[in-house]
Formats: structure tokens, C-alpha cells, sequence
């Protein structure tokens, strides 16, 4: 026998949700002995194995084109065999096999042992709590639960991944221990909504008792929040903010619209006051607290008057993050059986151009509010001429960064702390220098 490992290279497409269910992959396939690498630059040899997105229109066509492009090469026998995974292929598994046969297997989202097995591993129940890591060593996703038990009629995430199941909180815990041990310093919570954590299995909302046990373990520097359901959100997390340094004063929560009209069609549950008023009382809570949400625009029904109130909304609540989709009609939606897709798209993305207008307006008027202040920051990496990090206000790759310029003699370590003097701004970074 020759003794070499076979190779098996995994790209990973779509959310951070996605990067996890690859490492967690990645961590199985090293354990029986073959050899991986991630996103790599060029592929030859060996086994490729793609992790999909399947959300919107334009993340299928992403995932699409990277699977044609590999087919190709598994055509020619560049690479030895094609496997692709994720929301894509548990979508649209049928028509993908009948389009693009040249792909050895397809799975969906739940197939991890048959992903392990095709790929020639085998699967270890006792590794699910570990991973290999694909983001810098200091900081990493923590997935808490899977799915979502909400009904909104634009989205296509329950169809793809199942109801809500929420993971023990000791499997929690035990993971986040094992990152920090290796490590890790920053935390992201992520879910496809936080705000169910433990009710399917305690009967409960469990995220505020989470995030308590979390922030008592030694070495973990920050714990941040992403995708928080609006309604029935747990407010005792408020209080934990205040109390623990290690929580960042961070909350991304996806409110989408505030027209009681449009969010009645999107089934969302609550109506425009009530965001109102919960933004009005996380401010008033946390003064400094950095919200972040997403909104969607040109779903059906939404008229000039409800975009108008939209705009308004965000002239008068100034996120201090915001992200602007234009509405996909997605097959097997609430939306797609029951509305008709009757916005032009050229007039959803104006739609979407105007907010980002008034957004970015904001955004540099928030910046400029932070020169001549001093903020700790993390730094994630060295690029150019310049050492880039992040406060605890900024997500990594979703939010702005902090420029610091490279120095000869410079001390600075990618993954460790710093106060951090901000001497000028753009719409959407930072600059400064150490203090």
C-alpha cells in the first residue's frame, strides 16, 4: 500500500450556519484519516464536496453554477468524485440528479453519516460536539438549534430544514468548553431563531439560562447574538447584558417590515408598534446597544404607502446594522400557493437602492459620532497595510471593521485585544490607532 490519504476538498456556500455543518464535517472526515481542505484556491484529485444554498433565487444560481463548474471537472476526470450536500440539494434533489447526472451522490440537510460514508469515513457519534474550525482560531459559530417552527409566508427555511429542534444545553455547553480550550475567545450564537431555544424540549425558553452558563467560562471574551425572533423575545437576556462584560451589547433581530399591512402578509405574528416599542425599550435598557436587523422589500402586497412607512421606520430608528432583500418568490411557500409575485423586479431593487441610501446616510453619521473615542478591539487579521479587527458592536464578515495601519515593530497579534483610538471614518469602517 501506498500510504496516501485521500483527499477530499469541501466548499461551503450560503450562511453561517452552513460554515458550521461543514466543519462539522470536516472534524469527521480528518478522524478517518483524509485529507481535507476548505474553499480551496484549486482543486485537483480527489473527492469534492459541495454545501449548498438553496434560501433565494440568487444563492440557487450561486450554487448551481459552482455544481456545473465541478461537474466539468468530474466529466474530465479532473476530480475522482462529486458530492453535493445542503439546502439546495434537499430542495431539489430530483430535479438536480435529472439536470446534472454527473454528480455521484446528492443529500439534503440531515445525512451527515451518508455525506461521512460516500466520502469514505466513517461516522463517530462521539465527534459532534467538536469541529474543525474554517474561521480564524480566535473566534467561531455556535449553532444551538436547527429549523424553525414559524410560519412566515415568504420563507422557504421550514421546507428546507424541518421544524424547530433545539440542542441539549449540556451539548451546548460541552462544545463551546471544547472551542474555548482550542482557543476560541469569540462566540456567535446562531440559529434560524434563537428566540424558540428550549421549547421543544424543555417546555421553556432556555436561551437566557444558556447564555448564563455560557458567560461563565473562563477564557471566553465575547458572546454575540444573532437571529432573534421579535416576538416572544426572552428579556432577561436585557439583563444578563448589563450584568455579564462578556455579552456583547449586540442584537441582530430580523424585523423585516413595520407595515401592520405587509407584516399581516408575511405572517409574522405581531404588528409595527410592537417593533416599535421594542426598540424603543432595548435602547432605553442599553443605551449603547448595536441593533442589527434585516428587512425585506417588494413582497407581495406592499405598496408605495407601506415602503414609505418602511423608510420612515428607518429614518427614525437609525440601525445601527441593516440589511435590505428584495423579495423571492420561493417554490413551496406560504406565498408562492396563496400571492401572486406582482412587484416588478427592477422596482424591488430601487426599493432596495433607497434604503441602503438612507442606511448608509446613517451609518456615517453613527461613525463620525465615534472619532476621537477609545474602543477595545479584536483584532482578526493582517491585510495590506493594515492590522483589521472589530468592536464589540461588529459581527465578523456581516459588519464594519476597525483599520489599524501596519507599523514596523508593530506588537499587535491577530485574536488579541486592544484599545483601539478612532481617528477617522468612512460610510462603513473605521480607522484608528493603538492607545
Amino acid at each position: 500500500m501506498s500510504g496516501r490519504r485521500e483527499k477530499i476538498s469541501v466548499i461551503t456556500l450560503g450562511c453561517s450556519k452552513n460554515t458550521v455543518d461543514s466543519e462539522v464535517l470536516l472534524r469527521q472526515l480528518e478522524e478517518a484519516g483524509l485529507k481535507t481542505s476548505h474553499n480551496p484556491g484549486n482543486v485537483e484529485g480527489g473527492t469534492v464536496i459541495i454545501n449548498t444554498c438553496g434560501f433565494i433565487q440568487d444563492a440557487q444560481e450561486e450554487s448551481v453554477d459552482m455544481i456545473l463548474r465541478f461537474a466539468e471537472a468530474r466529466k474530465s476526470k479532473k476530480i475522482d468524485k462529486l458530492i453535493v450536500m445542503g439546502c439546495l440539494s434537499q430542495r431539489f434533489q430530483n430535479e438536480l440528479e435529472k439536470e446534472i447526472p454527473e454528480v455521484d451522490h446528492y443529500f439534503g440537510v440531515h445525512h451527515l453519516k451518508e455525506i461521512i460514508q460516500a466520502a469514505g469515513g466513517r461516522f463517530h457519534a462521539g465527534l459532534l460536539t467538536q469541529r474543525s474550525l474554517t474561521t480564524p482560531s480566535h473566534y467561531a459559530y455556535l449553532k444551538i438549534s436547527e429549523g424553525c417552527s414559524r410560519h412566515c409566508a415568504f420563507c422557504s427555511i421550514p421546507a428546507i430544514r424541518g421544524p424547530h429542534v433545539s440542542r441539549p444545553v449540556e451539548d451546548v455547553l460541552r462544545e463551546a468548553r471544547w472551542l474555548t480550550d482550542r482557543g476560541v475567545k469569540e462566540i456567535m450564537l446562531i440559529a434560524q431563531d434563537l428566540t424558540w431555544y428550549g421549547r421543544d424540549i424543555y417546555g421553556e425558553q432556555k436561551l437566557p439560562g444558556l447564555l448564563a452558563e455560557l458567560s461563565d467560562i473562563p477564557g471566553l471574551k465575547w458572546i454575540r447574538l444573532h437571529y432573534a425572533y421579535p416576538s416572544s423575545f426572552p428579556w432577561e437576556i436585557i439583563s444578563l447584558m448589563k450584568e455579564k462584560e462578556n455579552i456583547c451589547h449586540y442584537l441582530d433581530i430580523p424585523f423585516q417590515h413595520v407595515s401592520d399591512h405587509v407584516l399581516q402578509k408575511m405572517r409574522r405574528g405581531h404588528d409595527g408598534q410592537m417593533i416599535r416599542d421594542m426598540t424603543e425599550r432595548l435602547r432605553k435598557e442599553i443605551p449603547d446597544v448595536a441593533l442589527r436587523t434585516t428587512l425585506l422589500v417588494g413582497h407581495p402586497g406592499e405598496t408605495e404607502k407601506d415602503f414609505q412607512q418602511l423608510l420612515d421606520f428607518v429614518r427614525e430608528t437609525r440601525f445601527d446594522r441593516l440589511g435590505v432583500f428584495p423579495y423571492s418568490h420561493e417554490e413551496g411557500t406560504y406565498a408562492w400557493h396563496h400571492y401572486k409575485d406582482e412587484i416588478p423586479e427592477k422596482e424591488k431593487h430601487e426599493r432596495v437602492s433607497e434604503l441602503m441610501a438612507v442606511q448608509e446616510e446613517i451609518a456615517r453619521q453613527k461613525n463620525q459620532e465615534k472619532t476621537g473615542k477609545t474602543f477595545t478591539v479584536l483584532i482578526d487579521r493582517k491585510e495590506g497595510d493594515f492590522w483589521v479587527g472589530r468592536t464589540e458592536y461588529d459581527s465578523p464578515e456581516v459588519d464594519q471593521e476597525v483599520l489599524i495601519r501596519w507599523k514596523a515593530g508593530d506588537k499587535i497579534k491577530p485574536g488579541q485585544f486592544y484599545p483601539v483610538k478612532i481617528t477617522r471614518v468612512r460610510d462603513f469602517d473605521l480607522f484608528g490607532e493603538t492607545v
